[in-house]
């Protein structure tokens, strides 16, 4: 069962060919046998699950299906709140934070059937391009257990591709689903900015943050897209307008369709084999009729350093809440109101967390600001008007997802600039709220392991559809998506 897609194990429940129950059980068994390997896992929802699949069993029965993911199993990137289920956000400062309500895309994907599994791993406060910073500890590639899967939806990542859960959320600030994704050779959709709801996500950079489907195929996040999507009148960043039919538009032709290839994508810092992958992945496209144009994204190259001033800054300021007063880590004994702050937010907030938050705090003080924080944002105005310009030629980007392929957990630890260049390519869609899917095209050989390659393709503003189409094609005729890690 956890070779299908999550299309097919629907089409395969309307069919009697198994119960929601029997698929539940199914991927729970697997999570016991490989999460210890793994780590993608947090908490798991076992009881809870089995009796929202026997309710769907139950409801499949009478002819009451509630939505298009009925009895359908997926897991939530441990950022989302889930009434009831702990929601740690990977921290120490949350270990114990149990909700009192959902988030509105786990709100959204109950009401439409979905049953949680459970909570997977991530960097802590989605601060990582490698999930090594999560309190709970390293997530490991199931395509080879030395290396990252990439963060910080790691966890979701790793889950995926080892067939422990068919569909996961996840969230993206600077890449944190399209990178994973291509590290772990599954499908990763990072949405427009404001198309789904924050409400009930634990903010890190409220401009950048957007959550997404994680899934081994592009119909899969688009039958997650379908539920996820829409307006929410409790995010105030969330925008009203009326979503597509995300299924539906998958068929269409590519034919005619043009796509820009950056000249900045393609230079001497990409590994020689993922630039192989990508022109193997261009052939295929061509084949169906996609033109090619090369394109210039003058300002590309500024992106890293103008994100790593505007996602501390804002990071900065919305994890001042976390002070040991309300809710959250709290330390033992305080002294006073001042060592109460100190060393609660000192014990509860790992390294690269206390990293950002002093970069960002010193960004934003006063007589730093206009030369840092005021300058980064004029850089993503800049960011935004070349892919505006861009988009007057060409439909869609097409580029590396990552400069390389993952590499060995403890590897760039030790350099966190080395670290953030990771996220060179997807990046520059944060800063300007563009969608973006990451989906496997190939694959390289490293120390004896083999390694997913990920193609990464950016639309204009709110054409998911024709993104998730163009991506839906090119998985009808190759089968990089379909492979498994041993």
């Amino acid at each position: 069962m956890h070779t299908l897609s999550l299309a097919a194990m629907r089409t395969a429940l309307d069919g009697g060919e198994f119960s929601s129950v029997e698929l539940c059980q199914h991927f729970i068994d697997r999570i016991k046998q490989q999460n210890e390997q793994l780590n993608a896992f947090v908490c798991t929802t076992e009881e809870q699950a089995l009796r929202d699949a026997r309710e769907a069993d139950q409801k499949r029965a009478s002819g009451d299906i509630s939505g298009a993911l009925h009895g359908l199993p997926i897991a939530h990137k441990d950022i989302f709140c889930t009434d009831g289920v702990t929601t740690t956000c990977g921290s120490r400062m949350l270990q114990d934070f149990v909700p009192p309500y959902n988030a509105t895309v786990v709100e959204k994907l109950k009401a439409a059937g979905a049953i949680c599994l459970g909570k997977t791993n991530m960097d802590e406060f989605a601060m990582g391009s490698s999930n090594e910073n999560s309190y709970f500890g390293a997530v490991r590639n199931p395509w080879d257990n030395n290396r990252v899967p990439g963060g910080s939806s790691g966890g979701s990542a790793a889950a995926v591709a080892g067939r422990l859960v068919p569909a996961c959320t996840g969230t993206d600030t600077g890449g944190s689903i399209r990178q994973p994704a291509a590290f772990c050779g599954i499908t990763g959709l990072k949405p427009t900015y404001g198309r789904v709801s924050r409400y009930g996500m634990i903010a890190f950079a409220s401009s950048l943050d957007q959550g997404g489907p994680m899934a081994t195929t592009a119909e899969d996040c688009a039958l997650l897209l379908n539920e996820m999507a829409g307006f929410d009148e409790r995010d105030s960043t969330s925008i009203e307008r009326d979503k597509d039919d995300y299924v539906s538009s998958l068929g269409n032709s590519v034919k005619g369709i043009k796509v820009g290839l950056p000249r900045q994508y393609f230079d001497a810092g990409l590994d020689a084999s993922i630039e192989a992958g990508l022109q193997q992945a261009i052939k295929e496209l061509e084949k169906l009729g996609v033109e090619f144009i090369e394109i210039d994204l003058a300002n590309q190259h500024l992106s890293v350093p103008a994100y790593y001033i505007v996602a501390p800054a804002e990071c900065s300021s919305n994890l001042a809440r976390f002070d040991g007063v309300r809710y959250g880590h709290r330390c033992d004994n305080p002294q006073d109101l001042e060592d109460l702050y100190k060393r609660s937010r000192a014990e509860g907030f790992g390294r690269e967390v206390k990293r950002r938050i002093l970069v960002g705090t010193y960004a934003l003080s006063a007589g730093y600001y206009d030369a840092y924080y005021l300058k980064a944002q004029k850089i993503r105005s800049l960011i935004s008007q070349d892919f505006s310009q861009a988009f007057e030629q060409v439909d869609f980007i097409l580029g590396p997802t990552t400069p390389s392929p993952a590499f060995k957990i403890g590897e760039k630890t030790g350099d966190p600039v080395e670290m953030y260049l990771n996220d060179i390519f997807t990046i520059p869609a944060n800063l300007a709220g563009l969608p973006g899917i990451s989906v496997p095209c190939g694959e390289v050989q490293s120390d004896g392991a083999s390694l997913p390659v990920g193609m990464q393709l950016i639309g204009n503003y709110f054409d998911e559809a024709r993104l998730l189409n163009i991506a839906h094609q090119y998985q009808k005729v190759t089968d990089w998506h379909t492979r498994i890690p041993a």
